[in-house]
C-alpha cells in the first residue's frame, strides 16, 4: 500500500535529517561557534522550508510526490557531504540548507501523501502512524550521530548520515510508480491570501507555531547546555533520544487521548508540560536527570505535531491539501528562522538560562491561549 511505503521513506530519509541537524550543532560547537552563531546555524536549516513549502505543497498537489521526494533525498546526501570535503564552519552552513531544503521536499509531500492514501475512517490513525515514525527516526538520528561522533569523527559521521539518503532515494527509483500522481492539468487556483482566508486556519497554524518552536529550540539549545555541563556526545544523544522515545509513547496513545478530550484540550496540557520543562532544565547537570527532563518533554510536545497536521489537512479545500500543508510548514519554519536568532542573542547576552526560561513561559503562555472550540469545552468527545 502507498501509505506503507511513505512511512518506510519516512524512516529512512528522516533518520538522516535528524542525524544531521545534531552534528552540525556540535561540530559547530567544536570549531568553537558562539552561542549566537549556533543559533544563526538553526535558523539556516529552517530558510528554504520557510520560502518554498508552500510551493512545493502545490507542485504536490499538481505532480504528485515520487520525484519531488527524489529531489529532496539526492538534496541532502549532498548537502551532509559538504563539510567532509570543505571542513571548516562555513561548510556547515551550506550543509544546514541543503539538510533544511531536503526537508521541505520531504516534509509536505510525505504528508500530503499520508493524506492522499487514507480514507476518512483510516486518516487519524495514519497521521499518528506516520508521527510515529518520526518519533523513531527523532531517537535513532540523535542516538547514531553522538555514537558515530565518538567513535569516527565529525568529518567521517558526515559520510555516514549522507549514505541514508541512497536507500530512499533507490526506492523511489524503483517503486515509486506504486505513488499517486497529481492532478496534473488542475493548476490550483487562488493565492496566499485565498489559503489564509480559510475559516480557521490562522488559530491551527498559531498552535503549529508554538509547538514546533519549542520542540526545535529543545533539540538546538540541548545540545549547546550539554556542551556547556561537559557532558560527552554520547550523553547528549541520549538526552536527546529520551524526547523521542517519549513522543512515541504518547503517540501511541494518542487515538485514546483524543477519544476523551479536544485537540485543543489536549494540546493546551502538551504546552503546560513543554513548559515545566524548559524551567526546569538549568537546574540540573546529571545527564539521568536531563534525560528523565527530556522525556517529560516528548511526553507533553509529542502529541501536538499530528494534531496541528490532522487540523490542517481538514481544512483544506479539495485538491489543495498539499498547499495546506505547506502552508502550515511555511509559517513553521518563519518562526524557526526567527526564534533560534532570537534566542541565540539572548543567550549570548544574558546567559543560556535566559534561553530556557522564556522559552519555557512562552510555552506556558500559547497553554493558556489555546482554549477548546465551541461546544466541545473540556468536555469527552462523542
Amino acid at each position: 500500500m502507498p501509505v506503507y511505503f511513505a512511512f518506510a521513506l519516512t524512516f529512512f530519509n528522516m533518520t538522516g535529517v535528524r542525524a544531521g541537524r545534531v552534528l552540525l550543532a556540535l561540530y559547530a560547537l567544536k570549531l568553537g561557534a558562539q552561542p549566537f552563531a549556533v543559533g544563526v546555524l538553526a535558523a539556516t536549516f529552517s530558510v528554504f522550508p520557510m520560502v518554498l513549502s508552500w510551493q512545493i505543497g502545490r507542485l504536490s498537489d499538481r505532480f504528485g510526490s515520487r520525484w519531488l521526494l527524489a529531489f529532496g533525498a539526492a538534496g541532502g546526501g549532498c548537502g551532509m557531504l559538504v563539510p567532509y570535503f570543505v571542513p571548516g564552519l562555513p561548510a556547515l552552513y551550506v550543509a544546514a540548507a541543503m539538510n533544511g531544503l531536503s526537508f521541505a521536499f520531504y516534509n509536505v509531500s510525505i504528508q500530503n501523501l499520508v493524506g492522499l492514501s487514507s480514507s476518512a475512517q483510516t486518516r487519524t490513525q495514519n497521521f499518528s502512524n506516520y508521527t510515529l515514525v518520526i518519533s523513531v527516526t527523532s531517537f535513532l538520528g540523535p542516538l547514531l550521530c553522538g555514537f558515530a561522533i565518538d567513535h569516527a569523527g565529525f568529518a567521517v559521521t558526515c559520510v555516514y548520515i549522507a549514505s541514508l539518503s541512497l536507500v530512499p532515494l533507490a526506492m523511489l527509483i524503483i517503486r515509486g510508480g506504486v505513488l499517486p500522481g497529481g492532478s496534473r492539468h488542475e493548476k490550483s487556483s487562488g493565492g496566499l491570501r485565498e489559503a489564509l482566508a480559510v475559516p480557521g486556519v490562522w488559530r491551527v497554524l498559531a498552535m503549529c507555531s508554538a509547538v514546533q518552536a519549542g520542540i526545535d529550540l529543545f533539540q538546538f539549545y540541548m545540545p549547546i547546555y550539554g556542551h556547556a555541563v561537559s557532558l560527552s556526545a554520547s550523553a547528549i544523544g541520549v538526552v536527546l533520544s529520551a524526547f523521542s522515545a517519549a513522543a512515541f509513547v504518547v503517540r501511541l496513545v494518542m487515538p485514546r487521548l483524543l477519544a476523551w478530550r479536544s485537540e485543543e484540550t489536549v494540546l493546551a496540557y502538551a504546552l503546560y508540560i513543554g513548559a515545566a520543562s524548559f524551567l526546569l532544565m538549568p537546574f540540573f547537570k546529571s545527564a539521568a536527570v536531563l534525560a528523565l527532563i527530556s522525556f517529560m518533554f516528548g511526553l507533553g510536545m509529542g502529541c501536538g505535531q499530528p494534531i496541528t497536521m490532522m487540523l490542517t489537512y481538514s481544512l483544506s479545500a479539495a485538491g489543495r491539501s498539499g498547499e495546506a500543508l505547506g502552508l502550515r510548514l511555511t509559517i513553521n519554519h518563519l518562526t524557526r528562522v526567527i526564534g533560534p536568532v532570537v534566542f541565540g542573542a539572548l543567550g549570548s547576552v544574558f546567559g543560556l538560562l535566559a534561553v530556557f526560561w522564556i522559552n519555557g513561559l512562552l510555552l506556558a503562555s500559547g497553554g493558556a491561549v489555546t482554549r477548546p472550540s465551541s461546544g466541545r469545552g473540556g468536555a469527552a468527545k462523542e
